[in-house]
């Protein structure tokens, strides 16, 4: 006979057998499920975020099952955001996995990197104007969930008037000689040169020491503090894109040039024995008889010159350089021609004066020598070769050409903005 307490023991016992399993498939989430806590980036992924959120906070929801992760940049507003911004991006409650920012139009994609710690994302370059950031980053939360969370922000939009751009001489991979300065032109005034400055960098194997010079808010030139060595390797850093100049106005685009130095072409001028005298690495090759300019209208300046540019044959007219008159003259094909000043000077061939070279100064200004001379040292010169012209009381102006080693080491670091 079934007993009713049989019966009571019976529904007890089915009772907790039930209540077992249910606790039982509770509790069984663990490792062991694909995903949950897996340092896996993809798996167990929640994308709870919103693609049109900004500011500096996380775009996190209020309900319940948000997980811990979050982000957190340094841009405080979602428009007109600075172009001088170095973005980051910061984890909250948790470690970035990844970090991808993509720019709108052409700009592509902001590349930077995360801490080895993985609490922030830096930037490597400071943000483009007018353009539309979208920031995607995957934070694996404390809590072992990965979230992907998403800001926008966009920039302020620049006039070209407000963007300025930088042009550097030397060129990439030209061979220049010992006294070539680093010239670096702005097409827009930079009236913060400090700020411009902090960001231009020159490093030189060997090591050399140098520093920036500025010439006007549109020109700085950089040059050692002794002529460079024989051999130096350059390496121009311009890493403007973004820097505020002043005014309002930003850096656009860096600039990496690398340049090596020749062998040391020093050639001395003597106005007063009418000689020039050809040294290489301190060897000298040759003494060249030469005239200079006639005294006293068309002296030819004493100082360091340096050569600025080269023309196998170029027209020579008086009147680009103000003369006119009886003393006037335009002479084509004027050949092997090599600048030294701003001015007009020239070191060419001038066969119209063989008779005075080595003995008298007839010239307008310009250095003359045989046609054979002048081809010789045209051939082996380059741009940044150091002519040193000594016999006049007239000197050469700040400016006028590359005047770089006529001021004191102590007058040319004055004119660092950093100084």
């Amino acid at each position: 006979m079934f007993s009713p307490h049989a019966r009571l023991r019976g529904l007890v016992a089915l009772f907790a057998l039930l209540l077992c399993t249910a606790v039982l498939t509770a509790c069984d989430n663990g490792d062991d499920i694909p995903g949950a806590g897996s340092a896996d980036d993809t798996a167990g992924a929640h994308d709870s975020s919103s693609a049109d959120d900004g500011g500096s906070s996380s775009d996190s929801s209020d309900g319940p099952d948000e997980p811990a992760g979050s982000i957190a940049t340094n841009v405080k507003k979602k428009t007109g955001v600075p172009v001088s911004t170095l973005l980051t991006v910061s984890a909250e409650n948790g470690r970035l996995s990844t970090v991808d920012v993509a720019g709108s139009g052409d700009v592509g994609a902001l590349t930077g990197a995360i801490s080895g710690d993985g609490a922030t994302w830096e930037a490597s370059d400071r943000l483009e104007p007018g353009t539309t950031y979208t920031v995607k980053a995957k934070v694996r939360g404390d809590d072992g969930d990965l979230v992907t969370k998403r800001q926008k922000f966009s920039t302020e939009d620049l006039t070209l008037d407000q963007q300025t751009y930088a042009s550097v001489a030397p060129l990439p991979g030209e061979t220049v000689g010992v006294g070539m300065p680093v010239i670096v032109t702005f097409d827009v005034p930079v009236t913060d040169r400090a700020s411009m400055e902090q960001h231009m960098t020159v490093t030189t194997t060997p090591a050399q020491p140098g520093t920036w010079h500025w010439l006007s808010d549109t020109v700085v030139h950089y040059r050692p503090k002794n002529y460079w060595q024989a051999g130096t390797t350059v390496d121009v850093n311009l890493d403007v894109n973004g820097v505020a100049a002043g005014n309002g106005i930003y850096g656009q685009e860096d600039r990496q040039v690398a340049f090596k130095i020749g062998d040391a072409h020093i050639y001395k001028v003597d106005m007063k024995t009418h000689q020039m005298k050809v040294t290489s690495n301190g060897k000298l090759l040759r003494t060249i008889p030469i005239t200079t300019g006639e005294q006293p209208k068309f002296t030819t300046r004493s100082g360091i010159k340096v050569i600025m540019e080269k023309f196998d044959a170029k027209r020579m007219n008086s009147e680009t350089v103000g003369i006119t008159g009886p003393d006037a003259y335009d002479i084509d094909n004027v050949q092997w021609a090599m600048r030294v000043t701003n001015s007009g000077e020239f070191i060419h061939a001038a066969p119209w004066s063989v008779g005075s070279q080595g003995h008298a100064n007839v010239s307008h200004g310009c250095t003359g020598m045989s046609t054979s001379n002048a081809d010789w040292l045209y051939h082996m010169s380059v741009r940044g070769d150091v002519v040193t012209y000594t016999g006049t009381e007239r000197t050469i102006e700040p400016g006028n050409g590359y005047d770089d080693w006529n001021m004191s080491w102590k007058d040319y670091k004055a004119g660092s903005a950093l100084s």
